[in-house]
């Protein structure tokens, strides 16, 4: 693959495709996987049976999917602009300086215009995305139950495939030529919060019966030219 110009946006584009790939690898290869070996909810005997045409993904299941995924999104941004801005190894930048990152050599600065080809705020954005979504793994135990009643301990392949790729990750991040310098600590205090937001969520599933009417028609799932018969 070869860059057609030295634009900040293309080099950051083509860092996170070198790198996609291996998280799709991390997570939905192992992760995902061993999400299959869990356990019954303990209250399942006390779920009502689904109605005939139910979706299997409620309105309400599909706006907990929608919250979960805007918080990885954001998170993931803020990981890089963190980085910029806040970060010992950075170049502690405003964020006005950041946003416009494209006249940079149009003006005085106090830093290299280099800095925007730098590919340590992508890889705190990797980071970011791969720790939020081994918290969120956890939360997939259960689709109501709290992490304190159905419990890591409750599937020990998902633990022991989350702590394969954390491993997997970091051999990445310090073995590679490229050493990755940034705080964890960052890290973990912009990825665990997706724990708390689907334990508010799963607390309102069980205990306000919040639904939302969503459902598609068989119709709407059926090819133009079979839905007349």
């Amino acid at each position: 693959m070869v860059l057609a110009d030295d634009n900040f946006a293309s080099i950051v584009a083509l860092y996170w495709e070198s790198l996609i790939p291996w998280h799709l690898f991390n997570f939905f290869g192992l992760s995902a996987t061993a999400i299959g070996f869990n356990k019954q909810d303990s209250d399942v005997v006390k779920a009502k049976p689904r109605k005939v045409g139910e979706a299997v993904v409620t309105g309400w299941l599909f706006f907990r999917y929608l919250v979960i995924g805007v918080y990885v999104g954001l998170a993931t941004v803020a990981g890089f602009i963190w980085w910029f801005i806040y970060s010992d190894g950075g170049p502690k930048l405003t964020y006005s300086e950041l946003m416009n990152f494209e006249t940079c050599e149009l003006r005085e600065t106090t830093y290299p215009c280099s800095i925007f080809e730098d590919r340590h705020p992508s890889t705190v954005a990797m980071t970011v995305l791969v720790v939020v979504e081994m918290f969120n793994a956890l939360n997939n135990l259960s689709e109501n139950q709290s992490l304190l009643v159905i419990t890591p301990r409750s599937n020990l392949w998902l633990v022991g495939s989350i702590i394969l790729t954390m491993l997997l990750h970091m051999l990445i991040l310090y073995v590679h030529p490229l050493t990755v310098l940034f705080s964890w600590t960052a890290v973990l205090y912009l990825s665990f919060p997706v724990i708390i937001i689907d334990e508010l969520l799963k607390f309102l599933s069980r205990n306000t019966g919040m639904r939302f009417r969503f459902r598609l028609r068989k119709a709407d799932l059926l090819p133009k030219d079979r839905r007349d018969k």
